[in-house]
């Protein structure tokens, strides 16, 4: 069965972010080709133009930077003195003297900035320009720098390139950090500017191009009009079968809402129909009559065109999921699906033709993790998301969809993607089974599970921000009953 539906097309304008060894060695190949210094010229530039926008008024303004060695603090010494050419009052506090950057610490003098050993200049500045460590960094700031992490400032924070402490590869913050307001990145994102907990000390992110050619990113996150191009549409010979019709194996005596959840988000992921079995089928009926129901298990309930298993299924998630995987449909194990997988290992899902998608929390991410022999915790799990997400879905030949503060999706072969939307009050009892539900339909109308984990997850998040308004607790059927809402936000 073919559903008849939009693709994307093969370029699309994804925010993208590249690697560190990536960016070094297309500066390089740049350098290579451009007189001395141009590119530092380029990146100083941006970073003087954003600081310039964030002050009331250039002339006058205290501006300090706390430099470190190398590059990342010579972008930041000649942005500060473009600055104080324009009148600003600019210090540098040098935390490496001895291996400051010559030629920005030259300019910024040139231009009538100073340096200055006192470290209250921080409190005191209208702006603070974080040029301590670069995306050659790595760990938590040195000894020198770490007081900065938590002393009170005036003005805003601006991180040059990755705020200090953060890895740029990962955003794991392992120690102190500096918190920046903003962060101004040159050429392309960096993957820890995107993932918590580094995307917590980012701030806004301000991209500044300054001529990279660099290769395809191995991390990025969509944006509404990825999304958009992603939505299936229904053609003029389309019918419930052609969209796609999506089974639900969820729900026990003991956790009903588990279904109804999962159906409701299901219902209005661009599926023809849903068709559920387990132990809540009257319950299902009753509050979704466009649901077909039956008791019969994955086995013989029916052809579907994606499956998604465990959502409160209790006892019945493994036999469930044993059912779903022997059909050659894709399957979204979520729950106590994940629990039965992490126990009986990667070997569950050997020989699978058909894709895979897992779609746990962090504890159950660890206990997908245990499953492979690598025991650890939520917490160390939530502190390392892209490394765990990346490392489950090479091990089991899965797509991960790890929900979180930032939601992460892997591939096996390497690719990720974070998502951008989301609110705090997702945080709520069957928010997971509305998501669930919602990726598995995207699955059925015949998105890769790539493309419909990452856009499930957009649309999800999307749908608790619109549903918490300025801000109010919310249901996971609220968050339901707002996608239809925030799928016209997109299309239209």
């Amino acid at each position: 069965m073919t559903c008849t539906c939009s693709r994307l097309p093969k370029e699309i304008p994804l925010r993208q972010a590249h690697t560190v060894a990536q960016v070094r060695a297309a500066e390089a190949a740049l350098m290579a080709a451009l007189p001395d210094g141009t590119l530092m010229q380029r990146a100083a530039a941006g970073l003087a133009a954003t600081c310039a926008g964030l002050l009331p008024r250039v002339y006058g303004s205290r501006v300090l930077v706390l430099a470190g060695s190398g590059d990342n603090g010579g972008d930041a010494l000649f942005a500060a003195a473009r600055l104080a050419r324009r009148g600003a009052r600019a210090e540098a506090l040098l935390l490496d003297p001895a291996k400051a950057h010559a030629e920005g610490l030259a300019a910024l003098l040139a231009a009538g900035g100073r340096v200055t050993g006192d470290a209250g200049a921080f409190g005191r500045a209208d702006l603070v320009l974080d040029g301590i460590v670069g995306i050659g960094g790595s760990g938590p700031l040195r000894p020198a720098a770490a007081p900065f992490a938590t002393m009170a400032r005036r003005g805003p924070v601006v991180a040059v390139d990755v705020p200090s402490g953060v890895d740029p590869d990962t955003g794991e913050v392992s120690g102190p950090a500096l918190r920046a307001d903003v962060t101004v990145c040159f050429g392309t994102h960096k993957p820890g500017l995107l993932i918590d907990p580094g995307a917590e000390y980012a701030g806004v992110v301000h991209l500044v191009g300054i001529g990279l050619d660099l290769p395809p990113a191995p991390v990025a996150a969509l944006q509404h009009a990825d999304v958009a191009a992603l939505l299936p549409v229904p053609g003029a010979e389309s019918d419930k079968y052609r969209r796609g019709v999506v089974g639900v194996a969820a729900g026990s005596a003991r956790y009903p809402g588990a279904a109804l959840l999962a159906v409701a988000g299901a219902l209005r992921g661009g599926a023809g129909a849903v068709r559920y079995t387990g132990h809540a089928a009257e319950e299902v009926v009753r509050r979704h009559p466009e649901a077909l129901v039956t008791e019969a298990g994955p086995a013989r309930a029916g052809r579907v065109q994606a499956w998604v298993v465990g959502p409160g299924g209790g006892d019945g998630a493994e036999q469930a999921l044993r059912e779903a995987l022997d059909t050659d449909a894709p399957v979204l194990a979520d729950a106590d699906a994940l629990t039965e997988l992490g126990r009986l290992g990667p070997a569950l899902l050997a020989g699978r033709t058909a894709p895979t998608l897992l779609t746990p929390h962090a504890g159950e991410a660890a206990r997908l993790l245990a499953g492979i022999g690598e025991h650890t915790d939520a917490d160390t799990v939530a502190a390392h998301r892209l490394r765990s997400a990346r490392l489950l879905a090479a091990r089991y030949g899965a797509t991960v969809l790890l929900k979180g503060s930032t939601t992460v999706v892997a591939d096996p072969d390497g690719r990720a993607r974070t998502n951008p939307t989301g609110t705090g009050w997702l945080g709520t009892a069957g928010s997971g089974d509305v998501l669930a539900g919602l990726a598995g339909s995207l699955l059925a109308t015949g998105l890769g599970p790539l493309d419909a984990a990452s856009v499930a997850a957009y649309l999800h998040g999307l749908a608790g921000r619109h549903a918490a308004g300025t801000g109010a607790p919310i249901t996971a059927l609220d968050i339901a009953e707002a996608l239809p809402s925030v799928w016209r936000s997109l299309t239209g």
